[in-house]
Order: structure tokens, then sequence, then C-alpha cells
């Protein structure tokens, strides 16, 4: 049979956008089904970009990273709106969705305006904004669909008081006090974000701790510099209902407790956004969640149909999604990547201040027994965190007691996310802590503190080699 396209992919974000251009780049004929109003996915339009984007807007108007210097009291703008945090984000995202039209373009992958839906296993139906359809063929399918913040049947969302995180993109105000519901990452940096413009920020989380795959010392760490923004946390807690009041919003706790905000935002999770594809037509399935089930190839349970992206799960990172969707489309074109998917994979959360991290946390080395050593390098022992007026950021790195080796790399303040990537680096060459003892950085950076926890940690397994001689 001869078919429209070799591979149709569904969704443009990271991963979508990845695996039409590498199909292209086999010299393939790709096509690409998306939204009109939503090139670029949820990464793009409502996600990753704006919420960084928005981050990066509220550090410059409210002068909080140059406190140290002038204090506390130093504002940029004495009264932050709306219009001067989103004017940055419209830029960006705007820049962002034409540079992924041009790549797409430039690489010949045609583009198909509107929703898809499956209708064999080989045809989809591509139905435009106005209602008109298209039949389309394909030989192979990637699903990169993404994913839609998940809402609980039970909460009445209105877009004003009552929010999830796509809608707090489009407030009209910067609300006095507001309410986050869920202490994962999405929470947290909206919580982080809204502190720092002086909203009165009280977290709610049902479990004990937030961002529990994280190194506890640098939890502990943000949780410090969070509380200094007067953030209030409610663990172990969990919200029965939320009524609406002339006023605002009432949050309830089954504990009793009751909490008056402006507004309440909910981070319950994503939902895959997969119950219009109508896959079984296809020979697939999504478990509740809305997720996909995949190989190690990214593959299906039906074998001419590949995932990734948010739509399969953990980690559901742009990052992540973008070299699953390469492997995915070198694997349908018959090339498939020799080398598997590196476990060196660093994880970046944008908090107010950032974290970032690679590798295995102290409490995991610990209960798989290896032996390991700690050092630690503090940011206001740095010249260019005194520059900075970073006086709170550390890095610390995990190291194997006896082959040396990287076990984990954890950075906390100005930066981490850029830095974490020399760890990445020597982690993925298997390299030992002894690179970083001999190597010279340049000064003064960020980067040298690789050198000064390095020669920590080294100090600390010379004494006790010193003991046991």
């Amino acid at each position: 049979m001869a078919y429209d396209f070799d591979l149709l992919v569904l969704g443009s974000g990271p991963g979508g956008q990845k695996a039409a251009i590498a199909g292209a780049k086999l010299g393939r004929r790709i096509g690409i089904v998306e939204r009109r109003h939503m090139v670029g996915g949820v990464c793009i339009n409502t996600g990753t970009i704006p919420s960084k984007t928005l981050r990066e807007s509220v550090l410059y108007v409210t002068g909080l990273s140059q406190r140290e210097f002038y204090g506390q009291s130093y504002r940029l703008k004495d009264e932050v709106s709306v219009a001067d945090l989103t004017a940055r984000t419209q830029h960006v995202i705007g820049r962002e969705i034409d540079v992924i039209r041009s790549q797409l373009a430039r690489n010949h992958v045609q583009m198909i305006v509107g929703t898809a839906r499956f209708t064999g296993p080989n045809s989809v139906v591509v139905t435009a904004d106005d209602g008109t359809e298209r039949a389309v063929t394909a030989e192979k399918f990637v699903i990169a669909v993404g994913t839609r913040p998940a809402r609980p049947s039970t909460v009445d969302f209105d877009g004003r008081t009552v929010v999830d995180s796509d809608q707090i993109l489009n407030m009209d105000h910067v609300p006095p006090s507001m309410v986050v519901v869920g202490a994962g990452v999405i929470g947290i940096e909206y919580a982080s974000m809204f502190a720092a413009l002086g909203t009165k920020v009280t977290v709610v989380e049902r479990r004990d701790r937030m961002l529990e795959f994280c190194d506890l010392e640098i939890i502990e760490a943000l949780k410090y510099q969070l509380r200094d923004l007067a953030v209030t946390f409610r663990f172990r807690e969990s919200v029965t209902r939320v009524e609406r009041h002339d006023g605002g919003t009432l949050t309830i706790l089954e504990s009793g407790k009751r909490i008056p905000a402006d507004t309440v935002m909910y981070s319950a999770g994503r939902q895959g956004v997969t119950e219009a594809l109508d896959l079984e037509k296809a020979g697939l399935e999504a478990d509740s969640r809305g997720r996909i089930k995949v190989d190690d190839d990214y593959r299906t349970s039906a074998p001419h149909v590949y995932a990734v992206g948010d739509v399969i799960g953990f980690p559901a990172l742009a990052a992540t999604s973008m070299e699953q969707g390469r492997r995915a489309a070198y694997h349908a074109c018959d090339e498939p990547v020799s080398t598997p998917m590196n476990d060196v994979q660093p994880i970046g959360i944008y908090t107010i201040p950032e974290i970032s991290y690679v590798g295995k946390t102290e409490e995991e080395l610990t209960e798989d027994s290896v032996p390991f050593e700690v050092g630690i390098s503090r940011y206001r022992e740095l010249a260019r965190g005194a520059i900075l007026g970073d006086s709170y950021g550390m890095l610390k790195l995990l190291v194997h007691s006896e082959t040396r080796q990287l076990l984990g790399v954890h950075v906390f303040g100005t930066g981490a996310t850029e830095l974490v990537h020399i760890g990445q680096t020597l982690m993925g060459c298997g390299g030992t802590v002894d690179y970083l003892v001999d190597a010279v950085f340049n000064y003064p950076t960020l980067a040298e503190s690789y050198k000064v926890a390095a020669l920590d940690a080294m100090n600390k397994m010379r004494a006790v080699a010193r003991m046991t001689l």
C-alpha cells in the first residue's frame, strides 16, 4: 500500500519536533499534526518556556538577586503588574514558535493543522479548527501529544480564583495571597515565583516532604530560603474542599485548618491527552492517567506505533522527551541508536533559587550500601559567589570511597541547571574525582566549585586512609 507518509508525528512538542526532524534527516517523508495555536506543544505555549521566562521576569522586576548588595528593601518596581511579567514571556514564546516553524519547513516536514484521531492501524482523520476533516495514512506513527494539568473532579476551577498550572499564566493580577495544593516540581516552582513577588504563599502537601526524589540537604536549603520569603508549609495535610467567597477563597483541610487566600492553585500532576485519539482503532490503550506503555525503543504494543514524551510518563522532561523522539524516529526508520539511553540524565527544577542534580542521592547510596564520601563547596566561599551576591548556593559531590568515581552531583543556587552538566559529562565518561582535583577552572567562576568540592571529598578520604594504615 502507498501511504501518504513514511512517518506521521502527532504533536509538535519537544519529543514530536525531534522525531519529525530526525526522520526527515534520514530522508523519509514526514508529517506532523498540531493545532494551529499550539505549535511547539505545551512546552512552548503553557509549560516549560512560559514558566521559566516568568521566573526570569520575576527575578528582574523584583530585584531579588540584587538585595545582598542593596538591602532587603531594594526593588526595581514597587508595584509589579501582570503586564510587567508577561511582555517578556510573549516575546520568547513568539520567537520559539518561529524557530520551530522554520526548522520543520527547512527539513521539509509537512505541517497538518488540526487534531488527529485514529480510524485504523495506519490511518487517522485530522479535524481542523473549522470542522473540516482530512484523511491521512502513514506506515508508522509517533504519538507525542503530551499532557495537561490533572483536575480533581471535586474541584470547581474557574480560571480566576481556583486555577491549574496552565490557567495561572492568564491571571489578571498578582494575588496578595495564594494556596498552592501539591508540592511537586510545578507547584514549588510557582510557589517560589509568587513568593518572590510578595504574595503570601501557603503550600499544602499530603506527603511528608516536597520533591522527595531530591537530595534531602538540598531540599532543606530550599525550604529555608522559601520560608525566608514568607512561604508557609503544611505537610501531611489534605484539602477537603475549597470555598469561594466575595473576598476570595477559603481552603478547608482534613485537619480542620482553614486557610483564606485570594487564589488557590492546584498542582495535582498531569494527565495524558490521549482520550481523543481513539487509540483502540490502532490496537492501543492508555492507563487511567492517559499514559501509553512503551518498550526500550519507545514502541507501543502496536509495533508500528511509537510514543514519546510526557505521554509515556516519568521523567516527563523536555530534555529527555527530545532524546526519546530522536531515538523513536531512528528506530522507526530502521536506523536504531546502538547505545542505550544513558542513565546519567540531569534533573533541573526552576525554583527560586534553582536546583539541579544528576546521579544518586545520599539516601539511595546508603540504602544500596555503597561506600561514599561527600564533598561540598559553598558559593559564599567563592569569589564568583560574592560577585553575584549568592551567599546560600552550594555544590555537593558524592564520590565512591574506593573507586573514587563520581556517583552524584547536587547543586543549589545561581546557575545550578547549567553547572550540573560538568558533573554529568564526567559521570558519563566514567571519570573519577581525581580529574576535578587536578583540573584548572576559570577564576572567578561558579564552576570552580567542582574543584573545591572535589578537594573536600579527597581530603576526607585521605583522612580515613591515614587512620586505617
